[in-house]
């Protein structure tokens, strides 16, 4: 737990342990259902392995989250204590969409929209069978421009190297352009019709690719009106 700040306030208390750097984010994956090590690093691309190891140390020993052990299957998984903090990171999300400005664009990563669009896509809506999806992104390094999402049933997973399975729609975009689509800060028509986004493959897929995806948790929250 991080230095006490000396004041009975429950405030101050629950802050010892939530500021110190990355241990919310940590708890927003775990709360979005990710258990496993690897899965919490997939989230949290920009976070070394070893701060994360002891951030989980940490909320481990606050009661925050519990380490299950089964053989070499390691998972955490929120207590009441760690269900409970969802509605403060929901509320916490709607302020940073309300209020805080434009992104920056060492904000933009493409690891991390493939990782929260693979978790929030819409099982029903897709075709039966496997579907992939391949993501490219103008104007971003070589490394990370191609990303390919692999739906099967009940399960999706993010490649970052062509898994080599037949590809329904490709969606060219810039990172920008996706990523305020994904927060809701355009529609995908509005992207379109832009040029921000572009879908090719066949027209009924490309129609219902929209569908597939169930956007951000923030996407719909209310935005202030725009200074007179």
């Amino acid at each position: 737990m991080g230095a006490s700040y000396h004041q009975f306030c429950p405030v101050a208390k629950a802050m010892e342990l939530l500021d110190e750097r990355w241990t919310l984010l940590v708890v927003r994956e775990l709360v979005s259902g990710s258990e496993r090590f690897n899965e919490l690093r997939r989230g949290l691309p920009r976070m070394s392995p070893t701060l994360l190891s002891r951030r989980l140390h940490q909320l481990v020993r606050a009661g925050v989250v519990e380490r299950h052990v089964d053989g070499t299957d390691v998972r955490y998984v929120p207590t009441a204590a760690g269900r409970e903090l969802r509605p403060v990171l929901e509320a916490l999300g709607a302020w940073g969409v309300r209020w805080i400005g434009e992104l920056g664009d060492e904000d933009l990563d493409p690891k991390l929209l493939l990782w929260d669009m693979h978790r929030n896509v819409d099982h029903r809506a897709v075709p039966a069978g496997r579907t992939v999806v391949h993501f490219r992104f103008r104007g971003v390094p070589a490394n990370a421009r191609d990303w390919w999402l692999v739906i099967t049933g009940a399960d999706a997973d993010v490649c970052d190297v062509d898994p080599g399975h037949a590809v329904a729609v490709t969606v060219t975009a810039s990172l920008r352009g996706l990523v305020e689509v994904w927060r809701g800060d355009r529609t995908w028509s509005e992207a379109l019709r832009g040029g921000a986004v572009e879908v090719s493959g066949p027209e009924a897929l490309r129609r219902a690719l929209p569908r597939w995806f169930t956007l951000s948790g923030f996407a719909t929250v209310p935005r202030p009106a725009p200074p007179a």
